[in-house]
């Protein structure tokens, strides 16, 4: 048997941590050893308002069952509130090791309905949100050679769902945050991945109340603490997960139709070979933007 996967001695920063999946986060590292903050704004599912009971909740449950964890109000939305966010893990407990941004709200309006204020809230806390907490702790650990960094895209980036053109391209944003970081984070053992989970949670509640599946955030958990542990050598990964199903997404490109070289290929010879061009059938998963140039100038160099 395996020895079980632990995280004593680590401090992992949650934003979002006051209900729903980064509870489930919060509770699950620190049973298994971590110091956690639970940062939460306390807000409505839209962003408005705040409180500290949630993340106060969440810091009572830490530490009645033996772990250390210090409570953090601040908004992800700004650059000096994810600062703050950070700073509380290093007052509280000197440094940082895991981050998961899972702050969010939800906004939901079709694009021609879609107040700018609607955009820019959601943007704010999901993509800018995620640059701001995330810039501060990316630099301690890259000063001491360790990191595990998660965010949490969504399907509805990655697939695309009806009514969330702002939610959509913030999550889609984040899939490319996580790319670039897990780039310049790999040779300072900084792993940077991603998840788009499926679970019932404070924001979407009354979304899938008619599903008939057990999507307690609880089984979004493993995954998500597995990706932050020291375990884990995975980096530049997106998973789908929710409801005890685990599965990898990845962004493909298929080998494609080369016109050959000093063709100066027209409309319709990409309309009459599209099929040749759309054709999965010999495609493959870069790992690198570099890796897609390189295949890109082999075929074109013959």
């Amino acid at each position: 048997m395996s020895d079980p996967i632990r995280f004593d001695g680590r401090v992992a920063v949650i934003t979002g941590a006051g209900g729903g999946l980064g509870r489930s986060y919060a509770l699950e590292l620190a049973r298994r050893g971590a110091r956690v903050v639970v940062n939460d704004l306390g807000g409505a599912a839209d962003g408005s308002g705040s409180g500290e009971s949630a993340a106060d909740a969440v810091v009572r449950e830490i530490t009645a069952a033996g772990g250390e964890a210090a409570a953090s109000y601040d908004s992800v939305a700004t650059p000096d509130g994810g600062e703050a966010i950070v700073q509380t893990a290093l007052d509280a407990f000197g440094t940082v090791d895991v981050l998961i941004n899972n702050a969010g709200i939800l906004r939901d309006r079709t694009l021609v309905k879609l107040d700018w204020a609607d955009l820019h809230a959601v943007l704010e806390v999901h993509l800018r949100g995620a640059f701001y907490v995330t810039r501060p702790a990316f630099r301690i650990m890259k000063e001491k050679g360790y990191g595990r960094i998660l965010m949490t895209a969504s399907g509805a980036g990655v697939f695309g769902n009806f009514g969330q053109s702002n939610y959509g391209a913030a999550k889609m944003g984040l899939v490319g945050l996580m790319n670039v970081l897990a780039e310049e984070g790999r040779k300072y053992d900084i792993r940077v991945n991603a998840i788009a989970p499926l679970a019932q949670t404070r924001l979407t509640q009354g979304l899938m109340s008619q599903v008939e599946l057990d999507l307690d955030p609880d089984l979004v958990m493993p995954l998500s603490c597995y990706l932050v542990s020291g375990d884990c050598e995975l980096t530049h990964e997106l998973f789908s997960v929710g409801g005890g199903r685990f599965a990898r997404i990845f962004i493909g490109e298929c080998e494609g139709w080369y016109a050959g070289k000093g063709a100066r290929p027209t409309l319709e010879d990409v309309r009459d070979h599209l099929d040749q061009i759309r054709d999965r059938e010999h495609a493959f998963v870069p790992a690198s933007l570099a890796e897609e140039t390189a295949a890109v100038m082999k075929v074109i160099a013959g």
